[in-house]
Order: structure tokens, then C-alpha cells, then sequence
């Protein structure tokens, strides 16, 4: 993610990490506020998905959820919820230490592809080849997508930007990370 914390090179056990909250709030930016359900690559195409990027099921949205309305309220509360998922997940899963740019950024990429697709990502960085994760999260900018009944991959152009934030913080040496 963008912008560095404060003592962003101090490595520390993720136990009782929590994503900061300037990741927090650009990740939540980067995220559109739609306050009702919506196909997210467009019409009949990609994910039903509602609020701040919150994904609802697989596959595209039924006539009638494309009628539901949901409440601000209801976007902030499942967000909130989403990034504690998030970040319970990356703990669980990351046995070496980090910063805080790595932790936030595993954090995004958790919230955005769940732990089952940040699972490659994990293997990566507890083997501490933090050059294989940055490769690693910079080649999921593809989405699948069903046309005419056929799956379908393609590159969202929303994410190649938000992979490039997610795998800086790897792309640093572990040396300069603890100076």
C-alpha cells in the first residue's frame, strides 16, 4: 500500500498485528461506496458485489438483487467486518515477522481475494522469498468472468494498480527492512 507508516521497517511477530489505519482508509478509497448490488466487471459480466467491493457470491447478480439497496450503514459495518476477517487470516497463516507495509499489504490482498487466493502469496513470504511474493501478487490482476456460458479470464485494469501498492512493500531486501 501506498504511503509509509511510521516505523514501517520494524519487524514484528503479526500475533497482534492489526492493519493500520492509514492502510485502512486507502484501502477503503480504493474501494467504490456502491450502495446497492452490482455485476463488478460490468453489465452480465464478473461478480455480484455490493457496498465497498464486497463480494456477495460468484457470479453475476440476479435481476432482483440488482433491485437491493443497501445503507451506508451496512457498508461500514460489513467493511469493518471484512478487514477483521482479513487481518485474523493473515495472522494465522504468516509465521515470520513483518512490517507494518507488509502486514497491511497481505491485509488488502487477504480482504480482496480472501486467504484462499492469498494462500500462494503466504507460502512466499513464510518461506521469506519477499521477491517471489512481490511476483506473486503482481500477476493476480486477472478475474474470471463468464461470457455466453464459458469461463473467461481477464485483466481487471483496477487491480494492476492495487497489485503494484500490495507487492511494494516486498520488493524491498529484508536487509534494508530491519535498518
Amino acid at each position: 500500500m501506498t504511503g509509509t507508516p511510521v516505523n514501517s521497517s520494524v519487524l514484528s511477530t503479526v500475533a497482534h498485528m492489526k492493519m493500520s489505519p492509514g492502510a485502512k482508509a486507502r484501502m477503503r478509497a480504493t474501494e467504490k461506496n456502491i450502495y446497492k448490488y452490482y455485476n463488478d466487471m460490468g453489465k452480465d459480466k464478473g461478480h455480484c458485489t455490493w457496498g465497498a467491493g464486497i463480494l456477495a457470491h460468484r457470479g453475476v447478480c440476479s435481476p432482483e438483487e440488482l433491485g437491493k439497496k443497501v445503507s451506508v450503514e451496512m457498508v461500514d459495518q460489513e467493511f469493518e467486518r471484512r478487514v477483521a476477517d482479513a487481518e485474523r487470516a493473515v495472522r494465522r497463516n504468516i509465521k515470520v515477522p513483518l512490517n507494518q507495509s507488509q502486514f497491511d499489504a497481505l491485509c488488502s490482498l487477504t480482504y480482496n481475494t480472501g486467504p484462499t487466493g492469498a494462500s500462494g502469496t503466504y507460502g512466499y513470504v513464510n518461506a521469506k522469498d519477499f521477491d517471489g511474493a512481490a511476483s506473486n501478487i503482481s500477476r493476480m490482476v486477472k478475474v474470471e468472468i463468464r461470457e455466453k456460458g464459458k469461463k473467461k479470464y481477464v485483466v481487471a485494469p483496477g487491480l494492476i494498480k492495487r497489485r503494484e501498492e500490495e507487492s511494494a512493500p516486498f520488493r524491498i531486501t529484508q536487509e534494508a527492512a530491519t535498518q
